[in-house]
């Protein structure tokens, strides 16, 4: 009597999560539709190529960067790994929708929004997008595993035709039915505090929603200058873009070489940028700096090596020399050298 009103009763929360599971699954099954359906994002030689998108989210992802590095710093390795993400995705998006081993499916939301939250929870130029999507996200996938999929769903289906593989074990922790746990109020109550603590503690770290200064890494550009090397015959110095919105890149228009008295003695305007000689840029990653129709574009994510001729200016030993970099926005980032 008792199993039969557990099994009601899962069957019930199977049903009551209906809309979730719909809503949720189409923005996994979405992703894959739009990259390899509608539109073709996973060619590297096409804008939109989803690995450059996969680039931006390096600056600032939490845990993951290395990994995120070594993909984008290998094009034929991210390729692959943006290929078997992508059908990821379709799948579990698609078996979700089903209702078709939806525990394991629910292990996938968990993991793919658990991806989303570390590696692009700093994005988002308006309503803290990515990380509103990676928390709500892991929510749902631990809410999905709870309940399981009830009426309108393939799972439901085999259970009420008596399939023989829903009888077994391994279907109630991976399909749906009751879950065999005897007391499952304490797994519920650590799996959601657990998850709602993962949410403040990324919403403070990614934006300082809980206390201190609110900030948001997508508004402006930002970038560092670094590794700078200044000799008779050449400028040479790295750049990496760490913020700003995803959707656009830094336009570069101007580049400024100063003595220790503010005297501008190389000084590259927007029409000099627009055709920097890409033999003098070294990229590092997929995302890469390029001169654009005005200025320099740096993407998000985006890092190199920019080399600039220094033939006719006389430079002093042991002087300090200041570069300066100009956005169009108004923005200037500066680093000091000595000779």
């Amino acid at each position: 009597m008792n199993q039969n009103k557990n099994d009601q009763s899962h069957s019930m929360a199977g049903l009551f999560t209906l809309a979730i599971r719909l809503v949720v699954g189409w923005t996994y099954f979405s992703a894959f539709w739009r990259r390899l359906v509608i539109d073709n994002k996973l060619n590297p030689e096409e804008a939109g190529y989803i690995g450059e998108k996969f680039n931006h989210f390096l600056p600032n992802a939490l845990g993951i960067g290395p990994m995120i590095e070594y993909l984008v710093s290998n094009p034929d390795t991210l390729w692959w790994a943006m290929m078997v993400f992508t059908i990821i995705e379709g799948l579990v998006g698609l078996f979700i929708m089903l209702g078709l081993f939806t525990r394991l499916m629910s292990i996938g939301v968990f993991k793919l929004a658990m991806g989303i939250l570390l590696g692009a929870g700093w994005i988002g130029t308006t309503c803290l997008d990515e990380w509103q999507i990676g928390v709500l996200g892991i929510a749902t996938g631990f809410t999905l595993f709870l309940t399981g999929s009830g009426a309108y769903s393939l799972d439901q289906y085999f259970i009420d035709k008596n399939a023989k593989f829903t009888r077994t074990k391994w279907f109630t922790w991976l399909g749906s039915g009751t879950l065999p746990i005897n007391n499952i109020k304490p797994v519920v109550l650590t799996g959601a505090l657990a998850i709602f603590a993962l949410t403040l503690f990324t919403n403070q770290y990614f934006h300082g929603g809980i206390f201190g200064t609110l900030h948001n890494k997508s508004v402006k550009p930002k970038l560092e200058i670094s590794n700078t090397i200044l000799n008779e015959d050449y400028l040479q110095f790295e750049v990496f873009r760490v913020e700003g919105a995803d959707v656009y890149g830094s336009f570069l228009i101007g580049i400024q070489l100063l003595d220790k008295n503010d005297n501008i003695l190389l000084y590259k305007e927007g029409s000099d940028l627009a055709i920097f000689p890409i033999d003098d840029i070294h990229n590092y990653y997929v995302a890469k700096i390029k001169p654009g129709k005005h200025s320099l574009i740096i993407p998000l994510g985006a890092k190199a090596d920019l080399t600039l001729d220094l033939e006719n200016i006389d430079l002093q030993k042991g002087e300090q020399y200041t570069l300066k970099l100009i956005d169009i926005s108004g923005l200037e980032w500066e680093i000091e050298m000595v000779y």
